[in-house]
């Protein structure tokens, strides 16, 4: 679900860099690996058409929470391309909009509605978006927590997020980490791995 983290310009980036280095087209490795609405969610996000207006239309948003709700709860069956055209395209400030409006319409939250009408990766995806655009720093520090707990050490999860979120908001995820789980990041981690490469890691967010 990496892409789903990208803005437009790091994804386009990330597209470039996957054609320099292996010299295929991320979107067509995206259509060959995976099928169904989940290749349509990533084929979309990778697409980058996500507006960055940080102005809120409000009336449009009220529409959209409608059009949620009637492709979803209220029909027989659910409308995935309503979704998409939604999730995958609007602001994230548009989207925390629209996503009140939906709880104001339907009486519960808009994650809540997408458990009951999807499952499995494509479920996921549209929560992690979701979840994003709600609260972005949130996001990433549950992703870390959840990567240390259990049997073992999600070792792909944890690098992967504190490299990528280095050099743009790693210090406001390590904060936000604290405030939610009452310890550090650095302790935990410390705590929590083995390998080698955990000392690096600490580095970073140091």
């Amino acid at each position: 679900m990496f892409v789903i983290r990208f803005t437009n310009h790091r994804l386009k980036l990330l597209s470039a860099t996957v054609f320099a280095v292996y010299g295929t087209d991320l979107e067509d490795d995206l259509k060959s690996d995976t099928s169904g609405y989940f290749k349509r969610l990533l084929v979309s996000l990778s697409c980058a058409n996500r507006d960055e207006n940080p102005q809120v239309d409000e009336q449009a948003a009220m529409q959209d929470a409608e059009r949620l709700l009637a492709a979803g709860e209220e029909q027989w069956g659910t409308d995935e391309s309503t979704f998409n055209a939604i999730l995958i395209t609007k602001s994230f400030p548009q989207l925390r909009k629209i996503f009140e409006e939906y709880e104001r319409l339907a009486g519960h939250s808009l994650e809540e509605a997408i458990k009951t009408e999807f499952s499995g990766s494509v479920e996921d995806g549209y929560l992690a978006v979701v979840r994003c655009a709600r609260d972005k720093t949130a996001y990433f520090a549950e992703r870390l927590y959840k990567a240390m707990r259990g049997l073992g050490t999600d070792d792909s999860t944890l690098i992967r997020i504190i490299v990528a979120r280095s050099e743009i908001d790693l210090g406001d995820i390590k904060d936000t980490y604290q405030k939610m789980y009452g310890q550090s990041l650095a302790g935990d981690i410390d705590s929590d791995c083995t390998a080698e490469w955990k000392r690096l890691l600490i580095a970073m967010l140091n």
